[in-house]
């Protein structure tokens, strides 16, 4: 039986401030400024000022606070106010789990061969995973993991409820967010296979004792294979918008394009491209523009970022459809034993509701609708997800 949330869920208001003139254009349409008329018919007069010390490559783009959004990325700044991106960050720490893999040898971009930056390279030993804690660590702890391509900010709004009752994790990925993003090729290749490996690892980095594991999206495939060989060490499985019937085994056209080749690597370059668009175009989403630059950072930073994105996207493409199939046997087999709960925003624009209902009653998994959210169910109402896994969890005979 489907169990609708009553809550009202949240919206944001969308608001950019782009500190380009609205007559550019990126990627196939005109960037359009909210800001009036005359506001548009003003010079942003950036300086460039190079730094005298030799010893340092940095510079400094002097633009107004109000153009800017407060970011710093490599090689320059627009202001030197604090960001949202910058508060995150301060909020976790880095956690070394995975070994890496490989000779060891620098990694080098693909099209000309030079040796790539330091954001591009693995890590000596074991890779970096960023990571953000909330409440006592003495109380049960639930592992929060983000989707594809989404952070771990994404569940900034689901901390806060889970941390009174819960010690709640959240994570990136690898090649998400503030986690490493090795080139392709040289100690991580992106693959599902990899990813489910690595979770292990991360897992036993973070917890000694059983654990509840909330998931969203593409990736659930790769955690309920995870789980499936760590029955013994989870207590609860909650599954938000997953891929769970073949009609969901195909990447929508918005995440396919960066596997494609040459147009992949370009697009999967471009931060609005590759956070902007991947996010809103799944739901009904408003996000203001601070946390908009957030998901853009990354993206803003390093080319790293873009060459994870697209290797991602096609393991996605080759694997997704096995793991899909491998996850629907998993889910109704009579050895499974994990308690598992489907959370579904009704308002996904991916991955369509048919079949849903049907597989979570065949299956003997509870399903929790929540009418106004999308694919993203934690961005969307993430106040109402935390407060039904806090129920779910707390309780598994009632939401």
């Amino acid at each position: 039986m489907a169990i609708q949330a009553k809550t009202p869920s949240l919206h944001f208001s969308h608001t950019f401030h782009s500190p380009m003139p609205p007559s550019l254009s990126l990627l196939g349409g005109p960037l359009r400024s909210t800001a009036s008329k005359s506001q548009r018919r003003k010079s942003l007069k950036l300086t460039c000022m190079s730094n005298n010390n030799e010893n340092e490559q940095d510079y400094l783009i002097d633009a107004p606070v109000s153009v800017g959004d407060g970011f710093s990325f490599s090689g320059g700044k627009y202001s030197d106010g604090p960001s949202r991106s910058d508060e995150w960050f301060k909020q976790g720490k880095m956690v070394r789990a995975h070994s890496v893999v490989g000779s060891g040898e620098k990694a080098k971009d693909p099209i000309f061969g030079l040796t790539m930056g330091v954001s591009s390279q693995a890590s000596a030993d074991l890779f970096r995973w960023f990571c953000v804690e909330s409440g006592s660590a003495d109380k049960p702890t639930v592992i929060l993991i983000h989707g594809f391509p989404s952070q771990a900010y994404s569940y900034r709004k689901v901390l806060p409820v889970l941390s009174k009752n819960f010690h709640a994790i959240t994570f990136d990925w690898l090649g998400f967010g503030f986690s490493d993003k090795p080139q392709p090729g040289y100690g991580f290749d992106y693959t599902l296979g990899e990813y489910v490996s690595s979770l292990d690892s991360l897992i036993n980095e973070l917890a000694v004792s059983k654990v509840s594991i909330v998931v969203q999206g593409y990736f659930s495939p790769v955690v309920v294979k995870y789980a499936l060989s760590h029955q013994e060490k989870l207590n609860d499985l909650i599954l938000l918008n997953p891929p769970l019937t073949a009609k969901h085994a195909n990447l929508p056209s918005s995440l396919s394009i960066f596997s494609n080749f040459l147009l992949g690597e370009i697009f999967s370059q471009d931060p609005l491209r590759a956070s902007d668009k991947a996010l809103t175009s799944c739901g009904p989403y408003k996000m203001k523009e601070d946390d908009a630059m957030v998901y853009r950072r990354p993206y803003l930073t390093s080319g790293s970022s873009g060459f994870a994105l697209n290797a991602i996207s096609r393991a996605m493409k080759k694997e997704l459809k096995t793991y899909v199939e491998d996850m629907q046997m998993i889910l109704t087999d009579k050895n499974w034993n994990v308690q598992t709960t489907v959370f579904w925003g009704q308002r996904d624009r991916w991955l369509s509701y048919d079949g849903v209902e049907d597989f979570c009653k065949d299956s003997n998994h509870k399903l929790v609708e929540l009418p106004m959210a999308g694919h993203h169910v934690q961005e969307d109402s993430g106040e109402e997800v935390g407060q039904f896994i806090s129920r779910v969890i707390s309780k598994r005979s009632q939401i």
